[in-house]
Formats: C-alpha cells, structure tokens, sequence
C-alpha cells in the first residue's frame, strides 16, 4: 500500500507550496515515483510542480456527460468513459505524474467528481510508493470524504489567531467525522521570529502537534511573481530547508 500524504487549511495558507515542497523532498530522497493529486478546484499545484496539464479535466466533461449533450463512444458505459477521462487527465512527469480534478462546472456534479477521483486514485495506487493530495481551500473536502484513507495529514496555518483556529476546526471534522486519518500535524506558513503568547495560546489549543515551521522566504515571492516553478528552488532555500527538516521528523524516518 503507498504512504498517502494530504495537505488541508484555509485559503492563503500555504498549502500548494507545502505540497509542492513534499514531492519535491519526497524525490529528492528516492521516495518515487509519487503520485501527486490536486483535489483544488482553484487546480495549481501543476504550476508549483513545472508540468503542463491538459483543458480537459473530469470537472469540464460532466455536465455534457450529466446532460446527455455528449454522446458516449460506442460500446462505453458512463462509468468507464468517466474513468478513461480521469486516466486522460494523468499529467506525466519524470519522476511523478499529476491527477487534477479541475473547477465544477454545473450543479450537482462535484461530489460525482470527488467519488470518482478518490475510487481512481484507489485503483492507481498500487503503482506508486507515495500520494501526495492538495485539497482545496476549507472543510468541505472532508464532509466529502476525499481526505480518508491517510497515513498523514498536514493542516497548514499562517502566523495568526484566525489561522490556528481555523485548523483547530478542521482537526475537529476530521475527528467527528471519523475518518481515517493516521497522524495529524499543525505547520505553520510563513512564520516570523517568535509566536505572540497569544498564538501559542491558540495553537496549544488546536491539539495538533506542531510539527514544523515554514519561514517568509523573499524567493517564494520571487518565483510565484514570473510564474517559475517551487520546484526549482534550490536546496539552501529556507522554505526547502524547513519542509525537508518536517520530512525527517516524520514520513521518511518512519519509513526508510
């Protein structure tokens, strides 16, 4: 079975550089192929990671698919015409390949959208030692059962109040739903000198173990201004340094 890996949080957290980040460590140390997933609607995790993806995503075929508008190919189900779209939509890298769900387009079809990406990455898995998922923005990924079946699960936060209560929050879905999460973490994104006794205050009370912190990093701005990939960063990068300092404490350690 792979070691299945998610990253969750508020919008503006962080997120898509600290999953672009993992694959990039994970590579790093030999741990590939790895699959990398983006369940965002807002898809650009491609970007973090330099690899180009195709228009036609799952999301853009449903509701001609839902409608009857688009004929399906002779001697095709539903089922498996939606199945040959998501293979179709596997972006293939030197070292991982990229699923991307895309936006919702029409009503009532994503959750259709996020069943069938999480049944196909089921059916993928056993090709690769290593998932990688990029949720999108908020909670409701979880009442969806999209994030379920994991080793690890990140909860990204920035420096503030509202961001570690917010994570506290998604901790708390994640439990009340009972879903099947191995080891929960808080990191905290773009972290500035010592935490307010008050933010530690309200990261005591999330309950996540603090796992790491991810520095402001000048090249991370630098990069995302002229759209060049996280993936090039080079290793004296702070932002790299503290994801790869994360790693070690947990996913490669625990399963060198």
């Amino acid at each position: 079975m792979p070691f299945t890996i998610a990253v969750a949080g508020k919008g503006g957290t962080g997120k898509t550089t600290l999953a672009a980040l993992l694959i990039r460590q994970l590579i790093k140390s030999g741990r590939k192929p790895v699959l990398a997933a983006d369940a965002d609607a807002n898809a650009n995790l491609n970007e973090a990671l330099g690899i180009k993806v195709g228009d036609q995503t799952i999301s853009s075929k449903m509701p001609g698919i839902n409608n009857s508008l688009e004929p399906l190919p002779a001697g095709m189900t539903r089922e498996r015409y939606l199945a040959y779209c998501v293979h179709q939509s596997l972006s293939e890298g030197d070292d991982f390949d990229l699923l991307v769900m895309g936006a919702p387009q029409g009503q009532g079809c994503y959750c259709y959208v996020n069943n069938l990406l999480r049944n196909f990455i089921q059916q993928l898995s056993s090709n690769y030692p290593y998932i990688v998922m990029d949720n999108e923005a908020g909670m409701e990924h979880l009442s969806r059962q999209t994030t379920n079946n994991v080793d690890v699960l990140f909860i990204t936060s920035d420096a503030t109040v509202r961001g570690a209560r917010s994570a506290k929050r998604i901790k708390e879905l994640v439990v009340s739903l009972n879903l099947a999460v191995g080891d929960m973490y808080l990191v905290v994104n773009r972290a500035a000198g010592d935490f307010g006794e008050l933010l530690k205050e309200e990261i005591v009370k999330t309950g996540l173990k603090l796992i790491g912190t991810i520095p402001e990093d000048e090249q991370v701005i630098d990069f995302d201004l002229v759209g060049r990939p996280l993936f090039e960063l080079p290793d004296e990068s702070p932002v790299v340094k503290a994801v790869s300092g994360i790693m070690s404490k947990t996913i490669i350690n625990d399963n060198c």
